[in-house]
Protein backbone atom coordinates (compact mmCIF):
# COMPACT_ATOMS: atom_id res chain seq x y z
CA UNK A 1 0.00 0.00 0.00
CA UNK A 2 1.11 3.56 -0.78
CA UNK A 3 1.78 6.25 1.53
CA UNK A 4 -0.51 8.74 0.33
CA UNK A 5 -3.33 5.90 0.11
CA UNK A 6 -2.95 4.75 3.46
CA UNK A 7 -3.05 8.54 4.65
CA UNK A 8 -6.12 9.65 3.12
CA UNK A 9 -7.84 6.23 4.52
CA UNK A 10 -6.29 6.86 7.55
CA UNK A 11 -7.87 10.92 7.54
CA UNK A 12 -11.13 9.89 6.63
CA UNK A 13 -11.44 7.32 9.90
CA UNK A 14 -10.30 10.38 12.01
CA UNK A 15 -13.18 12.71 10.11
CA UNK A 16 -15.37 10.03 10.97
CA UNK A 17 -13.79 9.92 14.27
CA UNK A 18 -14.97 13.40 15.02
CA UNK A 19 -10.88 14.60 15.20
CA UNK A 20 -10.22 18.78 14.99
CA UNK A 21 -8.64 20.00 11.81
CA UNK A 22 -5.77 21.10 13.72
CA UNK A 23 -5.29 17.29 14.92
CA UNK A 24 -5.85 16.45 11.11
CA UNK A 25 -3.15 19.43 9.51
CA UNK A 26 -0.48 17.46 12.50
CA UNK A 27 -0.69 14.05 11.15
CA UNK A 28 -0.90 15.17 7.61
CA UNK A 29 2.61 17.08 8.08
CA UNK A 30 4.46 14.48 9.74
CA UNK A 31 3.35 11.63 7.64
CA UNK A 32 4.25 14.33 4.43
CA UNK A 33 7.70 14.50 6.31
CA UNK A 34 8.35 10.36 6.24
CA UNK A 35 7.09 10.81 2.39
CA UNK A 36 9.72 13.31 1.49
CA UNK A 37 12.68 11.24 3.15
CA UNK A 38 11.35 7.58 1.72
CA UNK A 39 10.55 9.23 -1.67
CA UNK A 40 9.41 7.27 -4.23
CA UNK A 41 10.03 4.05 -2.05
CA UNK A 42 6.86 4.44 -0.11
CA UNK A 43 5.39 0.93 -0.13
CA UNK A 44 4.59 0.40 3.57
CA UNK A 45 4.95 -3.24 3.27
CA UNK A 46 8.49 -2.39 3.22
CA UNK A 47 8.69 -0.33 6.01
CA UNK A 48 9.89 -1.50 9.28
CA UNK A 49 11.03 -0.59 12.79
CA UNK A 50 14.34 0.44 11.57
CA UNK A 51 13.17 2.22 8.69
CA UNK A 52 11.65 4.67 10.95
CA UNK A 53 14.41 4.65 13.37
CA UNK A 54 16.69 6.13 10.42
CA UNK A 55 14.40 8.74 9.89
CA UNK A 56 13.64 10.00 12.88
CA UNK A 57 17.58 10.46 13.37
CA UNK A 58 17.66 12.30 10.04
CA UNK A 59 17.68 15.86 9.31
CA UNK A 60 14.13 15.31 7.19
CA UNK A 61 13.28 14.40 11.50
CA UNK A 62 15.57 16.88 13.29
CA UNK A 63 15.67 20.23 11.49
CA UNK A 64 12.98 22.75 10.38
CA UNK A 65 13.37 24.35 7.19
CA UNK A 66 15.68 26.51 7.77
CA UNK A 67 18.14 23.83 9.05
CA UNK A 68 17.65 24.94 12.84
CA UNK A 69 17.21 22.14 14.92
CA UNK A 70 13.37 21.02 16.13
CA UNK A 71 12.91 21.47 19.55
CA UNK A 72 12.25 18.26 21.34
CA UNK A 73 8.46 18.62 21.95
CA UNK A 74 8.09 19.25 18.52
CA UNK A 75 9.95 15.95 17.35
CA UNK A 76 8.22 14.39 19.99
CA UNK A 77 4.49 15.23 18.17
CA UNK A 78 6.10 13.74 14.69
CA UNK A 79 6.57 10.21 17.34
CA UNK A 80 3.60 10.28 18.21
CA UNK A 81 1.83 11.00 15.11
CA UNK A 82 3.84 7.84 13.75
CA UNK A 83 3.42 5.49 16.06
CA UNK A 84 -0.57 6.10 16.04
CA UNK A 85 -0.69 6.34 11.76
CA UNK A 86 1.16 2.73 11.77
CA UNK A 87 -0.65 1.34 14.94
CA UNK A 88 -3.84 2.37 12.84
CA UNK A 89 -3.06 1.12 9.55
CA UNK A 90 -2.01 -2.25 11.30
CA UNK A 91 -5.32 -2.94 13.37
CA UNK A 92 -7.14 -2.00 9.89
CA UNK A 93 -5.70 -4.57 8.43
CA UNK A 94 -3.83 -2.25 5.83
CA UNK A 95 -0.52 -3.80 6.40
CA UNK A 96 1.28 -6.51 7.61
CA UNK A 97 3.00 -5.64 10.64
CA UNK A 98 3.16 -2.28 12.86
CA UNK A 99 6.07 -0.89 12.09
CA UNK A 100 5.55 2.12 14.91
CA UNK A 101 5.47 -0.63 17.69
CA UNK A 102 8.84 0.46 19.07
CA UNK A 103 8.54 4.10 18.71
CA UNK A 104 8.99 5.77 21.89
CA UNK A 105 8.65 9.45 23.10
CA UNK A 106 12.11 11.09 24.60
CA UNK A 107 11.59 12.13 27.62
CA UNK A 108 11.82 15.61 28.07
CA UNK A 109 10.44 18.61 30.44
CA UNK A 110 7.93 20.50 28.52
CA UNK A 111 8.88 24.27 27.22
CA UNK A 112 7.42 27.07 29.46
CA UNK A 113 4.09 28.20 27.38
CA UNK A 114 5.27 32.19 26.00
CA UNK A 115 3.33 34.72 28.14
CA UNK A 116 3.01 38.42 28.03
CA UNK A 117 3.55 40.11 31.00
CA UNK A 118 0.91 42.03 33.29
CA UNK A 119 2.23 45.32 31.83
CA UNK A 120 2.34 43.68 28.18
CA UNK A 121 -1.02 43.12 28.08
CA UNK A 122 -1.93 46.18 29.13
CA UNK A 123 0.02 48.12 26.92
CA UNK A 124 -1.01 46.09 24.03
CA UNK A 125 -4.66 46.33 24.80
CA UNK A 126 -4.26 50.35 25.56
CA UNK A 127 -2.17 50.00 21.83
CA UNK A 128 -5.46 49.24 20.40
CA UNK A 129 -7.59 51.16 22.01
CA UNK A 130 -6.67 54.24 20.73
CA UNK A 131 -7.55 53.28 17.03
CA UNK A 132 -11.44 54.74 16.89
CA UNK A 133 -12.03 52.85 13.97
CA UNK A 134 -14.64 49.63 13.66
CA UNK A 135 -11.59 47.31 13.01
CA UNK A 136 -9.75 48.92 16.03
CA UNK A 137 -12.83 48.95 18.37
CA UNK A 138 -13.45 45.18 17.23
CA UNK A 139 -10.01 44.14 17.66
CA UNK A 140 -9.75 45.81 21.31
CA UNK A 141 -13.23 43.83 22.63
CA UNK A 142 -12.07 40.93 21.22
CA UNK A 143 -8.30 40.70 22.42
CA UNK A 144 -9.11 41.91 25.87
CA UNK A 145 -11.77 39.37 25.89
CA UNK A 146 -9.01 36.86 25.00
CA UNK A 147 -6.41 38.16 26.87
CA UNK A 148 -8.98 38.23 30.28
CA UNK A 149 -10.84 34.89 30.03
CA UNK A 150 -7.99 32.88 28.50
CA UNK A 151 -10.93 31.38 25.50
CA UNK A 152 -8.61 30.62 22.65
CA UNK A 153 -9.33 32.56 19.14
CA UNK A 154 -11.67 29.70 17.59
CA UNK A 155 -14.12 30.45 20.36
CA UNK A 156 -14.16 34.16 20.39
CA UNK A 157 -13.88 34.70 16.86
CA UNK A 158 -17.27 32.26 16.83
CA UNK A 159 -18.72 34.00 19.81
CA UNK A 160 -22.55 35.63 18.66
CA UNK A 161 -23.92 38.23 20.20
CA UNK A 162 -27.08 36.25 21.24
CA UNK A 163 -24.93 34.16 23.58
CA UNK A 164 -23.43 36.75 25.68
CA UNK A 165 -24.83 37.91 29.00
CA UNK A 166 -23.15 41.06 30.14
CA UNK A 167 -25.62 41.93 33.17
CA UNK A 168 -24.56 37.92 34.27
CA UNK A 169 -21.06 38.81 33.23
CA UNK A 170 -20.57 35.35 31.44
CA UNK A 171 -20.55 34.47 27.55
CA UNK A 172 -21.34 30.88 26.65
CA UNK A 173 -19.11 29.62 24.01
CA UNK A 174 -20.30 27.27 21.27
CA UNK A 175 -16.98 26.76 19.50
CA UNK A 176 -14.60 24.89 21.60
CA UNK A 177 -12.67 21.92 20.80
CA UNK A 178 -14.62 18.79 20.60
CA UNK A 179 -17.98 20.48 20.31
CA UNK A 180 -18.21 21.33 24.08
CA UNK A 181 -20.38 24.31 25.01
CA UNK A 182 -18.74 26.48 27.96
CA UNK A 183 -19.53 29.00 30.48
CA UNK A 184 -17.02 32.16 30.41
CA UNK A 185 -17.24 34.62 32.97
CA UNK A 186 -16.51 38.21 32.95
CA UNK A 187 -14.52 40.81 34.90
CA UNK A 188 -15.62 43.98 35.23
CA UNK A 189 -13.43 45.76 32.93
CA UNK A 190 -14.12 43.17 30.57
CA UNK A 191 -17.93 43.59 30.54
CA UNK A 192 -17.84 47.75 30.18
CA UNK A 193 -15.27 46.70 27.41
CA UNK A 194 -18.01 45.01 25.51
CA UNK A 195 -20.63 46.81 26.19
CA UNK A 196 -18.97 49.77 25.01
CA UNK A 197 -18.25 47.54 21.65
CA UNK A 198 -21.59 46.15 21.09
CA UNK A 199 -23.65 49.14 21.25
CA UNK A 200 -27.13 48.57 20.48
CA UNK A 201 -26.62 45.70 18.49
CA UNK A 202 -28.16 42.35 19.34
CA UNK A 203 -27.62 39.99 17.31
CA UNK A 204 -25.42 38.09 14.93
CA UNK A 205 -21.60 37.52 15.32
CA UNK A 206 -19.72 39.29 17.68
CA UNK A 207 -16.82 39.78 16.31
CA UNK A 208 -17.32 39.92 12.27
CA UNK A 209 -15.33 40.51 9.34
CA UNK A 210 -15.85 43.42 7.43
CA UNK A 211 -18.16 41.50 5.26
CA UNK A 212 -20.34 40.91 8.47
CA UNK A 213 -19.63 37.19 8.20
CA UNK A 214 -17.62 35.49 11.13
CA UNK A 215 -13.81 36.52 11.34
CA UNK A 216 -11.10 34.37 9.84
CA UNK A 217 -8.41 32.91 12.13
CA UNK A 218 -5.88 33.81 9.72
CA UNK A 219 -6.96 37.76 9.84
CA UNK A 220 -7.40 37.69 13.51
CA UNK A 221 -3.89 36.70 13.80
CA UNK A 222 -2.48 38.69 11.49
CA UNK A 223 -4.48 41.50 13.20
CA UNK A 224 -3.04 40.30 16.36
CA UNK A 225 0.37 40.90 14.98
CA UNK A 226 -0.13 44.22 13.52
CA UNK A 227 -1.02 45.18 17.18
CA UNK A 228 1.76 43.19 18.79
CA UNK A 229 4.23 45.13 16.45
CA UNK A 230 2.69 49.07 17.13
CA UNK A 231 2.93 48.52 20.49
CA UNK A 232 6.47 47.30 20.18
CA UNK A 233 6.05 43.61 22.13
CA UNK A 234 7.74 40.54 20.07
CA UNK A 235 5.49 38.63 18.24
CA UNK A 236 4.24 35.87 20.12
CA UNK A 237 0.66 34.27 18.80
CA UNK A 238 -2.77 34.97 19.73
CA UNK A 239 -2.54 31.46 22.23
CA UNK A 240 0.06 33.49 24.29
CA UNK A 241 -2.69 35.56 25.34
CA UNK A 242 -4.64 32.25 26.87
CA UNK A 243 -1.25 31.13 28.56
CA UNK A 244 -0.41 34.84 29.87
CA UNK A 245 -4.14 34.67 31.45
CA UNK A 246 -3.37 31.19 33.07
CA UNK A 247 -0.52 31.72 34.59
CA UNK A 248 -1.56 35.04 35.80
CA UNK A 249 -4.56 33.00 37.47
CA UNK A 250 -2.17 30.35 39.23
CA UNK A 251 -0.25 33.08 40.51
CA UNK A 252 -2.89 34.91 41.76
CA UNK A 253 -4.70 31.49 43.18
CA UNK A 254 -2.11 28.99 43.36
CA UNK A 255 -4.87 26.63 42.45
CA UNK A 256 -4.46 24.34 39.33
CA UNK A 257 -8.06 23.29 39.70
CA UNK A 258 -9.20 27.17 38.88
CA UNK A 259 -6.87 27.43 36.50
CA UNK A 260 -8.20 23.87 34.79
CA UNK A 261 -11.74 25.01 35.40
CA UNK A 262 -11.04 28.56 33.73
CA UNK A 263 -9.37 26.89 30.73
CA UNK A 264 -12.08 24.45 30.10
CA UNK A 265 -9.34 21.50 30.13
CA UNK A 266 -10.64 17.79 30.47
CA UNK A 267 -7.40 16.60 32.09
CA UNK A 268 -5.17 18.12 34.56
CA UNK A 269 -2.16 16.89 32.86
CA UNK A 270 -3.27 19.84 30.40
CA UNK A 271 -3.33 22.23 32.91
CA UNK A 272 0.07 21.37 35.11
CA UNK A 273 2.45 22.79 32.56
CA UNK A 274 0.98 26.67 34.00
CA UNK A 275 1.81 25.57 38.10
CA UNK A 276 5.34 27.04 38.27
CA UNK A 277 7.13 27.97 41.63
CA UNK A 278 8.43 31.33 41.99
CA UNK A 279 11.65 32.07 43.03
CA UNK A 280 10.23 34.15 45.61
CA UNK A 281 8.00 32.32 46.76
CA UNK A 282 10.40 29.65 47.12
CA UNK A 283 12.44 31.65 49.41
CA UNK A 284 9.48 32.17 51.36
CA UNK A 285 8.90 28.96 51.53
CA UNK A 286 12.05 27.70 53.10
CA UNK A 287 12.64 26.82 56.74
Amino acid sequence: MRLQDALDTFVLQLQADGRSEHTIGNYRRHVALLARWLGPSDDLDDVTPQTLARFLTSDVARLDSNGVARSASTVNALRTSLRVFFGWLHDAGLVRTNAGRLVRRAICSPPPPKTLTDDEIDRLLATIARDPTPEGKRDHALFALMARTGIRLSSAIGVDIEDIDLDRAEILVRRVKRDRVERVFLNTRTVEVIRAYLGERRTGPAFPAFHGGYLGRRQAARRLELWLERAGLRHCGAHALRHSFAVGLYRRTGDVLIVKAALGHRSIMSTVVYARGSDDGLRLALP
